[in-house]
């Protein structure tokens, strides 16, 4: 399986079977390209423009934007509810976190996720190989935060997202963190790399951090 970061909370999650794609967002608010993006499945977490613009992404054949189970195409979606916010959603309305099953790994995206999470969610989410988390702040979980998430979860890697990055829209994201902050509170071993290239037998003893780059 090949894990590819488009920018934002959005990837590219490509096996044999299929290719998902989560939370597309609008290139005129988030400030990154978002072109010639094709994917089987889509997932949204959140109705928030730059989350949910699946109108964007060619071919979709099934689109995932709430809480349940699914078997779409020999990918496996489980979707958590969970909330925008520390406030029950009061401020940002729901979030969904989606844990993925493809060829044999466990992938969980956790959205704009804004709380810390109950040991009930952590216990549905069961075991994770791959966590996509929000790093940056300010609209989601921050850096210490995400770290404290890291590890209740104890994956084998952690893949930041929704955090500072360059040609971001000023006007929306500007109080956003960097990953640096996150890489910080985490203290593990760091890889940065244009893609994620993993196979079931791969993950190993420990955990590390992989900083993708923006796909061009």
């Amino acid at each position: 399986m090949d894990i590819s970061y488009l920018g934002h909370s959005s990837f590219r999650l490509k096996s044999k079977d299929a290719t998902t794609v989560t939370d597309p967002f609008d290139p005129k608010m988030v400030g990154l390209k978002y072109s010639g993006i094709e994917a089987d499945i889509v997932t949204i977490s959140h109705l928030h423009e730059d989350h949910s613009r699946a109108d964007l992404v060619k071919g979709t054949r099934k689109i995932v934007d709430g809480p349940g189970e699914y078997e779409i195409m020999g990918v496996s979606i489980i979707g958590l509810s969970s909330f925008h916010d520390a406030k029950k959603g009061a401020e940002r309305g729901p979030n969904t976190i989606f844990v993925f099953e493809i060829e044999g790994l466990r992938l969980a995206h956790l959205g704009d996720l804004g709380h810390a999470l109950s040991q009930e969610l952590v216990e549905d989410m069961g075991g994770i190989d791959i966590l996509m988390i929000p790093v940056g702040g300010f609209y989601t979980i921050g850096p210490e935060e995400a770290a404290d998430v890291v590890r209740e979860i104890e994956p084998k890697i952690v893949i930041p997202m929704h955090y500072q990055l360059p040609g971001l829209n000023p006007e929306t994201f500007s109080k956003l963190s960097g990953v640096e902050a996150f890489l910080k509170e985490m203290g593990l071993p760091v890889e940065n790399l244009p893609k994620l290239s993993i196979k079931k037998e791969e993950p190993s003893e420990g955990s590390k951090v992989v900083v993708l780059e923006v796909r061009g």
